[in-house]
């Protein structure tokens, strides 16, 4: 080749490059944020609004289940498919009569100030609980029983507030200050609390609007109910068999459990002592437990309220003797029933459940659980029997489901 050619060769090449890198270049500046308004595409993406609630209401009712006060509240919280780029929130409520905007941090500080407070709180629960079961009581000795408690709390309520340090009072005192400090909740807010004035259906909208001002919305119907009251739980007397545990403080632990007539029921059951003060009682609870002989001549009977419509489940620990087999039923009968042999008709039994020493540890104790419907009734009886050999039940307990 001569130098002629060559030469015209090496310049070709050379223009060759530079048009390669200047087509690197145009499209790099397609992608780099460091080279502004060059290949940028204008961003469509806008925000997805949604929200979420829980509901913070609250209510008492008196033992009459009659309505005292009740607060309907509900939390609301915004979100966006946008965490950041200046995301600015609008809520509107329709009809927004009486609704009430409620800062989202009030809660918290409230709690904050009990949590300072728990001495004296829980003796303030006693006594609230106690006072709700007097207005309905209709048992003299029953309400003296009460009423006594309640004035031995209230000395205790008196002793705790005096035995609260000044460090405690000033913690109070700052958080009620932060309270008062809160600013007032606004239709701007990502979260807050709409309290409603009564039950019944709101339109809540909300509209998400970024810096760039694209906007969407969202609209939910929400749907606030009447308050209930809460199912109260039905009291056992003598749960675990100890004694001095009635209200007023007597009792030989199966009191409670006596049938109306031992001829038609039965009579009343044993109790299994364990008064070993040096060791750990080989019991679920206390130191005492119902004992039932072998040949099944014992049972326990004990009327208890309930709620029509409620669910239930009983709970409790049952041991037995191994040198043969025996069970155990507990059953949650018709109040119609008026013997022994007539809670074994069908149409009285509400729930039942036998249990028996196969595979059991001698006197080791078990839990077990009976779950049943009141369906209309007001009162059940709870009926315990056994057959085989010696058993034992304890530490009865009773949840509503």
């Amino acid at each position: 080749m001569d130098i002629k050619n060559l030469i015209i060769m090496k310049k070709y090449l050379f223009n060759i490059k530079y048009i390669v890198l200047g087509m690197v270049i145009s499209l790099s500046s397609c992608t780099d944020r460091d080279l502004p308004e060059v290949g940028d595409l204008p961003d469509f993406t806008g925000p997805t609004p949604f929200y979420s609630t829980t509901d913070v209401s609250t209510s008492e009712f008196d033992c009459n289940d009659v309505e005292l006060w009740a607060k309907y509240d509900i939390n609301f919280q915004a979100g966006s498919n946008l965490g950041v780029n200046g995301i600015y929130y609008d809520w509107t409520i329709t009809p927004a009569d009486g609704v009430v905007l409620i800062n989202k941090d009030l809660p918290a500080l409230e709690q904050a100030i009990e949590v300072e407070l728990a001495s004296v709180v829980a003796i303030e629960e006693q006594i609230a609980k106690l006072e709700f079961k007097l207005p309905c009581e209709t048992d003299p000795a029953k309400k003296a029983v009460l009423e006594a408690q309640i004035a031995e709390l209230e000395v205790e309520l008196e002793a705790a507030k005096a035995a609260l340090t000044e460090e405690t009072l000033q913690n109070v005192a700052d958080l009620e200050q932060q309270i008062a400090d809160l600013p007032p909740a606004t239709l701007e807010d990502q979260e807050l609390i709409f309290s409603f004035p009564e039950p019944g259906q709101y339109t809540v909208a909300l509209k998400v609007t970024d810096n760039l001002g694209k906007f969407d919305d969202v609209e939910k119907i929400i749907t606030v109910n009447q308050a209930v009251p809460t199912i109260a739980i039905p009291e056992i007397g003598e749960p675990s068999f100890e004694d001095n545990s009635l209200f007023d403080g007597t009792g030989d632990g199966r009191d409670s459990w006596r049938a109306p007539s031992s001829s038609r029921w039965g009579s009343v059951f044993q109790i299994n002592t364990d008064n070993d003060p040096e060791n750990a009682p080989n019991l679920p609870d206390g130191r005492q437990a119902a004992k039932f002989p072998a040949d099944g001549s014992r049972t326990g009977y004990q009327e208890i309220e309930v709620t029509p419509g409620a669910t239930y489940v009983l709970s409790y620990f049952s041991a037995f003797e191994e040198d043969s087999y025996g069970d155990l039923t507990v059953s949650i009968i018709n109040i119609n029933a008026n013997s022994k042999e007539e809670a074994k008709l069908e149409e009285n039994i509400i729930a039942s459940r036998t249990d028996d020493n196969i595979g059991r540890v001698d006197n080791v104790f078990k839990k077990h659980a009976l779950t049943f419907e009141a369906g209309e009734e007001e009162t059940v009886i709870i009926l315990l029997t056994n057959s085989g050999v010696e058993s034992r039940l304890d530490a009865f307990d009773i949840v509503v489901k």
